[in-house]
């Protein structure tokens, strides 16, 4: 089976990961989410032949963002334009987090008995998720306005060992894509194959969501992260990157 193209990737990963506010100018999207995670937070262009006045465009949409108290950024996919990616190194706009989009044909997978599937907003997830990520309460304020934003078929993973939770994730379905995000491990508890066991479960549960792949996206210099996706079937689909005014952090 063929996998999707760029844009339904793309696609499905405006539905499954939202802005909460969202404005589309021409093929431009830009998001907003309070600053939770800068694929919430960014503008993305969605055509490479919507060039018109790109450094016009540039400056609305860096001014969108600030105007909402978040940094101007822009995810550069293969769908980006090159008047765009132009424009950016004209005015300084530096490359930072170079990232990869993995997929797969979602085949069956079983879900491990200790895996527990709650909703996104449900106080159990969100604690097991805050421990799990380290966040401190602003941060997880910021990830909670983003949850409430789904609209899509979505489901907190939690994985747990005896009573604890040991991994997590968000996994979310649209356009029969599951998209995945948030993957953490307990560090103490990382390469005894309790990742995979949690991916695997929230892949069950995706398929009975009516998915046909699954696409995620990870650091490319994340190699712990790229070989465990790769042993549960995910490959390489392409590369993008986030453009930051001036020097990068």
């Amino acid at each position: 089976m063929t996998l999707p193209s760029v844009e339904a990737f793309e696609r499905a990963g405006l539905k499954a990961w939202p802005g909460i506010e969202e404005h589309w100018d021409g093929q431009w999207v830009r998001r907003a989410a309070g600053g939770y995670t800068k694929r919430a937070n960014s503008t993305q262009c969605f055509s490479p032949d919507d060039h018109e006045d790109a450094d016009l465009r540039v400056i609305s949409a860096s001014s969108w963002m600030v105007i909402r108290k978040i940094k101007p950024v822009f995810r550069i996919t293969p769908l980006s334009s090159p008047e765009l990616n132009a424009t950016l190194d004209e005015s300084g706009w530096q490359a930072i987090d170079p990232s990869q989009l993995l997929a797969m044909e979602l085949d069956e997978h079983k879900a491990d008995p200790e895996a527990q599937f709650l909703p996104v907003l449900d106080p159990k997830f969100l604690a097991a998720a805050q421990r799990l990520q380290g966040y401190d309460d602003a941060a997880m304020a910021a990830m909670g306005k983003l949850l409430a934003a789904f609209k899509v078929p979505a489901t907190g993973v939690v994985l747990t060992r005896e009573g604890e939770a040991v991994a997590s994730s968000i996994m979310a379905v649209a356009d029969g894509i599951v998209i995945t995000g948030n993957v953490v491990t307990e560090p103490a508890r990382r390469r005894q194959g309790l990742g995979a066991a949690m991916m695997r479960s929230g892949l069950s549960w995706a398929r009975g969501e009516g998915a046909r792949f699954a696409a995620l996206n990870v650091q490319a210099d994340n190699e712990a992260g790229k070989a465990l996706y790769a042993s549960l079937g995910y490959t390489y689909q392409y590369d993008y990157s986030y453009r930051v005014p001036g020097a990068p952090k």
